[in-house]
């Protein structure tokens, strides 16, 4: 199982209608909160689906 921190940035497979694939993530448990690095937008996501859809993980030092 991955390990995810508050303020850590995670890139997706697929594209946000935006057009970035980055998100900040707000919160962690089993639903995340995600804010869109590209428009600012929120969106909550169960922590299933963002493990299915990672591609990568930027650690925020």
């Amino acid at each position: 199982m991955t390990e995810f921190h508050i303020g850590d940035i995670i890139h997706m497979k697929k594209q946000h209608p935006c057009g970035s694939n980055t998100w900040e993530i707000l919160r962690v448990g089993a639903d995340f909160r995600l804010k869109c690095t590209g428009c600012q937008h929120q969106v909550m996501m169960k922590r299933t689906l963002v493990e299915k859809n990672l591609k990568g993980i930027t650690t925020k030092e």
